[in-house]
């Protein structure tokens, strides 16, 4: 499930994924999906040119060969869209476009959407498993849910449990719910939420890039310290430049270069001030600053708050599982130490960016829900048990919309 792309596809047999080893849990059953039932998606409809990044309906009707005469008169339903390329930051595949009936179900009944368009993949780079791609272009599933049923789509949340980097250890599910009941619903809001509200930020318009749910950071506390974003990060451009993404599909949060090392030097002098730097552990993992700490409470109290501040007042802080990744260090069962490592990636400058200069990622957003409100256009941080939000909504007796 990925808000920072449009596509939903499968796997379809036969399947090859190059370089694929490790990605993924193997002892789950993976079977890749037969298409054929499904219908081909014709080269002179709107998916297919939004699959091929808007290219003209006329220039993918000659690419499957369909003859002049008949694409003139629009009448080239019997030539199907031709394959295309479809790429994610840490992966790619090529795929072709179908339709299919797809069945969502629920607990009272099914949801039934006779003409689904998705990408069918025989090759992949990197990506083992499909993708249900809930960005903002046409491909995605809330755009084409909202053609049978707009009250499920106009809104979305998930809330994702701790993160493991152990594909081995078992773990509850993390809650995607379709149609979030309106917060402003005081009496199921008190018992669902205990209490707590979201706090929303805008979304911002990204003509360049549509389909990314982009909002603006206006700061960064560490501990007392607030650090201001430069302007590129509040807003975006007319050229589709700036913001930050909201991405479920991206593990760390990644920051434009001066942003980030402002942060990274106050985050080192607070916690170099009370704990040993575990330089050798940045060299091996790649992370930094990285520091030893002992398996205790008032150890990890020197580590300082992190505070993200989004444009209208929305000011979400994280808990520290969710910035400072503690691990154990070393072999040697009498030489183990406890090491902690600040989650946060160096985007590069953003003078070559060139789109929005900054990421917000799943680690980050672990222990929240997050809810898209697509109706009045901003996303939302409300602090969840996201293991029993899905048991408390069915003990509410919710009625999803």
């Amino acid at each position: 499930m990925d808000t920072g792309s449009d596509l939903v596809w499968f796997p379809c047999s036969p399947f090859e994924c190059i370089l694929c080893e490790n990605k993924y849990d193997s002892n789950i059953p993976s079977t890749p999906f037969n298409v054929s039932y499904a219908s081909h998606v014709p080269c002179h409809s709107p998916a297919c040119s939004a699959a091929h990044s808007s290219v003209p309906s006329s220039d993918l009707c000659a690419i499957s060969h369909c003859p002049l005469e008949t694409i003139e008169t629009s009448d080239c339903s019997s030539f199907h869209c031709p394959n295309f390329y479809y790429a994610y930051g840490d992966g790619s595949l090529i795929a072709k476009l179908y339709q299919d009936k797809l069945s969502l179900p629920f607990a009272s009944s099914s949801l039934n959407l006779p003409n689904f368009t998705f990408g069918c993949a025989h090759t992949t780079l990197g990506e083992p498993i499909g993708v249900a791609g809930f960005g903002q272009g046409v491909l995605s599933l809330p755009a084409q849910l909202a053609k049978h049923s707009p009250q499920l789509a106009n809104s979305f949340s998930y809330c994702l449990i701790s993160h493991s980097f152990d594909v081995k250890k078992v773990h509850k599910p993390s809650p995607l719910i379709l149609g979030r009941f309106s917060i402003e619903d005081e009496e199921k809001k008190a018992f669902v939420d205990g209490g707590s509200e979201f706090l929303y930020t805008p979304m911002l318009q990204n003509p360049k890039h549509p389909y990314f749910y982009c909002v603006g950071l206006e700061a960064i506390s560490v501990g007392n310290k607030r650090i201001p974003a430069t302007e590129s990060l509040k807003r975006v451009n007319k050229e589709g430049d700036g913001g930050m993404v909201v991405d479920s599909g991206t593990t760390f949060t990644m920051l434009p270069t001066k942003m980030y090392e402002a942060v990274v030097t106050e985050f080192e002098n607070r916690v170099g001030q009370v704990l040993s730097r575990a330089s050798e552990v940045e060299g091996q993992t790649g992370l930094s600053p990285c520091f030893y700490y002992d398996n205790d409470l008032v150890s990890l109290s020197k580590v300082p708050r992190l505070v993200l501040h989004f444009i209208g007042n929305s000011s979400v802080i994280l808990p520290r599982k969710n910035y400072f990744f503690g691990f154990t260090n070393g072999d040697d069962v009498k030489m183990k130490k406890k090491v902690g490592c600040l989650m946060l990636m160096n985007g590069g400058d953003e003078e070559e960016s060139g789109g929005p200069v900054a990421t917000l990622g799943n680690y980050q957003q672990q222990g929240f829900e997050v809810v898209y409100d697509l109706e009045k256009r901003r996303v939302g941080f409300a602090k969840r048990q996201c293991a029993s939000l899905w048991n408390s909504l069915n003990n509410a007796n919710v009625h999803l919309r």
